[in-house]
Formats: C-alpha cells, structure tokens, sequence
C-alpha cells in the first residue's frame, strides 16, 4: 500500500494553527495546516509521515471491519429506563419519534444518518435539562451549554464556565453521562486537573474512577463515526 492508494487527503487551513497536524478519522485523512504554510511544505509533511499514516490507516480499517455494522433494533438511551424500540420504512420524514410509545421510526434512505439526526435532536432536547437539574444538585453552577458532535471530546468547560456535552452521551449509560457532566461542572469551581479537582469530582460521584475506564474502552457505533 502507498499514499495513492489513501482517500484524497483533505488540506485545511486554519488562522488558529501553529503547526501542521494529520489526523486519520474514519473514512478521512485531513491535514491541519497554518495559513503561513505553502503547499510545498505541507507536501513534504504528508511524504515524511507517509510510514506512520499508512500503518495508522490500516489499523483503523481493521478495526472498523471488527465493529458490528448491522442497524439497530432498539436503542438504551441514558434518562430511559426501557429501550426504544427502531424501525426503517418508507416515509417522507427523516425520522417519526413516538415518545409515548417509545418508537421509532427512521426513513430507509439513508437510515445510518438519520438515526445519527435523531440521536442529536435528542440529546438537543434532554442533555441540557439534566446538565441543569445536575448543577441545582451539586451547586455547580455554569454559564451556558452547547451540545455537539466533536470527534475526540466527550465535553469541556471554558474559563467563562460554558459548558460543551457531546451528543452521543445519550447512548451511554446514565451514570456515565452523570460523570461527564460532574466532571465539567468540577471545573467552574476548578479550572485545572489538580487534586482539589479530583477531589470535587469524587464528592459527587465516587465511583468517578470506574465511569472513566468505562469512556477509555467504549466505541461508537458505525453508524456514529460515517
């Protein structure tokens, strides 16, 4: 295998950058370049890296050849006690959500991305209800929440106390996304990882160790990360 044999590798420019980066993500290889760098220069940096990309490339399509690639029938969201039951038909709408029913309907013609689209409309509606509640119960208090889709984050904390939760936290276990939101409310009393962190972190959930082995070993699923 050679670089030829690799998707076209995505060159983005970025005032932000300082220093070129390659990011193997899925289906896609980009390079972060900054706004000062030719393209003879990112050229080279691309050729440089080409041992380390392809064995990266490689060892992500051997995992993602590992990971079940069939469509859901239900789905355990994290605030329900009983699974969503899916379906896939022909209809018009991306999605019909029966919440009564706890049923689901997705249009079969893209089915992957329109399950992605509900899975976000959801989080939407209930992450920063709970994120809120949490704060009354724990008397952390935050600024404002945003709910996205980042590749490598499951949240973050700004110095201003703006909170980011990641969608797919729905699709885990309730007491993981209660650790995610301790751990970035932790962070509007203390905006480092020092032990006096640490230490808010387990005052609010004591089994904060266990909930973040649990992060280092879940994957998504495919139809997540297309």
């Amino acid at each position: 295998m050679t670089l030829s044999d690799l998707p076209e590798i995505q060159i983005i420019r970025n005032v932000r950058a300082t220093r070129l980066r390659l990011r193997v993500d899925g289906q896609q290889i980009k390079v972060t370049a900054p706004v000062f760098c030719s393209n003879r220069q990112i050229q080279k940096f691309i050729a440089d890296a080409e041992g380390w990309l392809l064995k990266t490339w490689q060892a992500q399509q051997a995992q993602l050849q590992q990971i079940d690639q069939s469509l859901p029938a239900e789905l355990q969201l994290f605030n329900l006690n009983t699974p969503i039951q899916i379906g896939y038909q022909s209809q018009k709408q991306n999605f019909i959500w029966d919440e009564s029913a706890l049923q689901l309907w997705i249009s079969d013609r893209h089915p992957e991305a329109y399950l992605k689209t509900f899975i976000i409309a959801y989080a939407k509606q209930h992450l920063l209800l709970y994120l809120e509640q949490l704060s009354l119960d724990t008397g952390l208090n935050f600024n404002g929440c945003n709910i996205r889709q980042p590749k490598t984050r499951w949240g973050s904390c700004s110095a201003r106390h703006d909170i980011m939760l990641n969608s797919a936290l729905v699709l885990m276990p309730e007491a993981i996304c209660r650790y995610v939101c301790v751990h970035e409310l932790a962070h509007t009393r203390h905006f480092d990882h020092s032990p006096r962190f640490w230490a808010e972190v387990a005052r609010h959930d004591p089994e904060f160790q266990q909930h973040r082995q649990f992060l280092k070993r879940f994957q998504l699923p495919y139809w997540w990360l297309g």
